[in-house]
């Protein structure tokens, strides 16, 4: 069989060691992210066994929705199509009663979360976040998975205060879990093309290490395909592995496969168009194998679209993510998928050959 699939001795001595419960190395992280295509589909076979073992035979999902309070940013990401200036005709600004009545309609509709997420509102302030988190708890039963590292570390420097009393304040008033996102790639050579004006890689890793300490729970991700280097990734990687080494906060690895087509970077021909199939089982497998103190790998299905999201789950992954009902962040940058009912996703799910099971955000099975 390996004579078949052209394996070089190096990959085979790899996955043998990942499946023997080894931990990877970075040096070899990095082969398998430039291994060639018949490789791929033995690193596969490794990393689907890796995901029963760890994660069983049966992929998660979670009812939720996506809720963007604002589009009106300070930012200047070149990878994002999202933001607005506030003085531009499409920009908006939800109050908190209009984002607490998009809960209560998740929840009517059998929600169990909401993740809120928005611009860096250049005149933003903690008790403005705090009545949103307040006005969605006294409007709905529902987990708030809501604001980035990004969003917690421009509320500190609007507010005058530090990480540690915006995040207590945050979570005193209701917010559960965070979304890890605004990692993009943790290199700040990368960051320093792609969004130079966000927080550096040490402060996303000090708001993350805080949050986890304080008994918030967050994801993790990894934005790829624009610029950065199959070794960028792996540090990406190394780097979140150790966090999780040290906290067991992550509740999952997100990969998120960049999409091109309406943002500057790709405008200005300083990124390459996206990720290719390839590169993306590549990424999932590698995220599998060497992520060994993660327990869940989510695909996400609007970076990748249906089919790909799919065969995602053969290898390496083992949660489908959420209905979202709304998106709008991928959509802005020309992404075409729109909301997913727990009826498509549990038929992908099944057709992959596995049994689907609905969870919390927390992976606690309803």
């Amino acid at each position: 069989m390996l004579e078949v699939l052209n394996a070089s001795e190096e990959t085979v001595q790899i996955l043998e060691r990942a499946l023997s419960g080894e931990r990877l190395t970075e040096e070899e992280a990095l082969h398998l992210l430039n291994c060639s295509s018949s490789e791929v589909l033995l690193a596969g076979f490794a990393a689907h066994r890796l995901r029963e073992l760890r994660a069983g035979n049966f992929v998660t999902y979670v009812v939720n929705r996506n809720i963007n309070f604002t589009n009106i940013c300070i930012g200047s990401c070149t990878f994002c199509a999202f933001r607005r200036r506030g003085h531009e005709g499409d920009a908006y600004m939800m109050t908190p009663e209009q984002v607490a009545e998009c809960a209560r309609e998740a929840a009517a509709r059998g929600a169990s979360e909401v993740c809120i997420q928005g611009g860096l509102h250049p005149e933003a302030t903690l008790e403005q976040y705090i009545a949103i988190l307040k006005a969605v708890k006294s409007a709905a039963n529902v987990h708030i998975h809501a604001f980035s590292p990004m969003e917690v570390h421009h509320i500190a420097r609007r507010s005058g205060i530090g990480i540690k009393e915006t995040l207590r304040a945050l979570k005193e008033a209701g917010l559960d879990s965070m979304p890890g996102t605004a990692a993009e790639i943790l290199v700040d050579r990368v960051r320093a093309r792609i969004c130079p004006e966000k927080l550096s890689t040490q402060e996303w890793v000090r708001i993350i290490m805080q949050a986890h300490r304080l008994g918030i729970p967050t994801t993790a991700t990894m934005l790829y395909g624009h610029v950065e280097s199959a070794r960028d990734k792996v540090e990406h990687l190394r780097i979140i592995r150790r966090i999780q080494d040290r906290t067991r906060g992550f509740t999952e690895f997100v990969p998120l496969s960049f999409i091109h087509h309406r943002t500057a970077l790709y405008a200005r021909g300083e990124s390459r168009a996206g990720a290719t199939g390839l590169e993306d089982l590549r990424v999932y497998v590698v995220s599998r194998l060497y992520l060994d103190n993660f327990r869940n790998l989510q695909v996400s299905w609007v970076k990748l679209g249906r089919k790909l999201a799919q065969l995602m789950l053969c290898y390496g992954a083992n949660d489908f993510g959420g209905t979202l009902m709304e998106e709008n962040i991928s959509r802005s940058a020309g992404a075409s998928n729109e909301m997913m009912s727990e009826e498509e996703i549990r038929r992908l799910i099944i057709d992959a050959g596995f049994e689907p099971r609905r969870r919390d955000t927390l992976y606690n099975l309803l």
